[in-house]
């Protein structure tokens, strides 16, 4: 029970470094297409508004699943690290490129100055989210065996299921990020940037939908024990997320705003749930299960202890964070 516990917390933080950070990465990925400066100053305008207050905080979700990993499954943290370690490491250093030229663009003063490090901006927020996709798809292939680096370090990322595990990302983030920024959009009585986003909202959706459908083909010849699960066990959220996907297109073309976030949103959990029941009980692939893989019932009492004691300062400081900065500028002068 400690144990199942403990991985139903960490892929709570999943889900959360889903939705706030895949959000933050889909940002940039229309920073990347917004234009050129002129055309597109308006859009990273708003898009700089939205995620400047945030970008770091997001990144904490995934710092807690990596240490509940390594704290609470430690040899599937030790599998993992060692053979996915060359789209760990570039995700990592995509991380810390997008924070630095993000951070560098807003002080620069020059226009070639800016557009460089946009430039970095936007690729390293599009490439960073496949990086991890592949690494997705390579746990739920079945291609990170139990022990260190005894998996193939080019193959057990660079195949069918990790390739569609990073595209699939990508449109996720996009999507996510466009639905968020419609809102965003409106509150700030931006009707013309709303609409804009909604376009991309859209687009973003239906391609999100054509990758998973094409999916399909890939994980039944890929990923044969994925694809069991996910149309067996987990076949309920699969629904789910399907719905919550077409729902939420519905109310953006009805600009529901608000609504429509929460559906984007239930659809990317709903899909991240799936992947994780349709896995379980193993954390690796045929080899290694949660009571295989979990530390003992000591171990786990004290990370489960802690991570209570930090939850009771984490959640509300998070809470006041997005809650502050989703106050519209109309909002905030009211209050004044």
């Amino acid at each position: 029970m400690l144990a199942d516990a403990a991985l139903a917390v960490m892929w709570v933080g999943l889900t959360c470094y889903a939705l706030f950070g895949g959000a933050d990465f889909g940002a940039g990925v229309w920073d990347l297409l917004a234009g050129g400066a002129e055309r597109g100053r308006a859009r990273r305008g708003l898009i700089e508004h939205s995620i400047g207050p945030v970008w770091e905080a997001n990144h904490v979700w995934l710092i807690f699943v990596v240490v509940m990993l390594w704290s609470a499954f430690s040899p599937v943290f030790a599998a993992v690290m060692s053979t996915l370690y060359i789209p760990l490491t570039l995700a990592a250093l995509g991380i810390i490129a997008r924070g630095a030229a993000f951070a560098f663009r807003k002080a620069s003063t020059e226009l070639w100055q800016q557009r460089l490090f946009g430039a970095c901006f936007a690729l390293s927020s599009l490439l960073t989210p496949f990086f991890l996709g592949t690494v997705a798809g390579g746990v739920a292939s079945g291609r990170v065996p139990p022990g260190l680096a005894e998996g193939d370090v080019v193959t057990s990322w660079l195949n069918p299921t990790s390739l569609l595990g990073g595209l699939l990302a990508v449109a996720a983030c996009a999507h996510l990020a466009a639905v968020y920024l419609c809102a965003d959009a409106h509150r700030e009585g931006r009707p013309e940037l709303a609409a804009a986003f909604t376009r991309d909202a859209v687009v973003s959706g239906l391609v999100s939908g054509v990758v998973a459908l094409a999916g399909i083909a890939v994980l039944n010849a890929d990923a044969p024990e994925l694809f069991h699960g996910l149309t067996h066990r987990a076949l309920p959220l699969v629904i789910i997320s399907a719905v919550a996907g077409l729902t939420g297109l519905g109310l953006l073309v009805r600009q529901r705003f608000v609504a429509a976030r929460a559906a984007a949103a239930l659809a990317v959990a709903a899909i991240l749930w799936a992947w994780g029941a349709a896995q379980y009980p193993a954390l690796l692939v045929g080899s290694t299960t949660v009571t295989e893989a979990a530390a003992s019932a000591s171990v786990l009492s004290a990370v489960l202890g802690a991570l209570g004691v930090g939850a009771v300062v984490l959640v509300p400081s998070l809470w006041l964070l997005y809650a502050t900065f989703q106050r519209g500028a109309a909002d905030q002068h009211s209050s004044r």
